[in-house]
């Protein structure tokens, strides 16, 4: 009953995970897209949008096997 025992603790842990998940996914976008940052030239729009949407599925498939 350490992390995975109590269901509402674990509503409670996987909303808060994935809303932290996400702002961050959201983040890691905005700083790929962004044509100002040089780091990222190479890497196109299409492609930084796609790996934050498989990223975003992936995260709510572990959220939502979390939840049981």
């Amino acid at each position: 009953m350490a992390v995975v025992g109590s269901f509402p603790f674990n509503s409670f842990l996987s909303g808060v995970l994935s809303c932290v998940g996400t702002a961050v996914l959201a983040v890691c976008l905005r700083i790929q897209v962004n044509k100002e940052n040089k780091e990222f030239k190479d890497l196109a729009p299409e492609r930084a949008f796609a790996d934050f949407v498989l990223c975003n599925l992936v995260l709510h498939l572990v959220i939502m096997n979390f939840l049981g």
